[in-house]
């Protein structure tokens, strides 16, 4: 279920570094970056067998050191509460 404007303040609030959008119903990003590509492609790794088991993926890219990731739950049109679990999984990893 998309998360209502009064209930992603206090939500975002537990999310430094990520950034809301409305863009497609509501967003969530992040841009990290690591000492190099291994250590990058290290935490994708870690994030994408999470994502897998919880049937939840992010859109990401990545540019050697750098992964940008965005978050947004299709079936529910915008950021649900999978968008900000998986953030706060991501937060522990980086």
């Amino acid at each position: 279920m998309k998360l209502t404007n009064a209930q992603l303040p206090p939500l975002l609030a537990q999310l430094p570094g990520w950034r809301m959008s409305p863009e497609r119903g509501g967003t969530l990003a992040r841009e990290f970056v690591f000492h190099d590509f291994a250590q990058a492609w290290g935490f994708m790794s870690q994030v994408a067998v999470v994502a897998e088991k919880r049937n939840h993926h992010p859109e990401w890219s990545n540019v050697y050191n750098n992964v940008s990731i965005v978050l947004s739950t299709h079936d529910a049109g915008g950021v649900s509460e999978k968008d900000v679990a998986l953030a706060k999984f991501i937060d522990s990893l980086a």
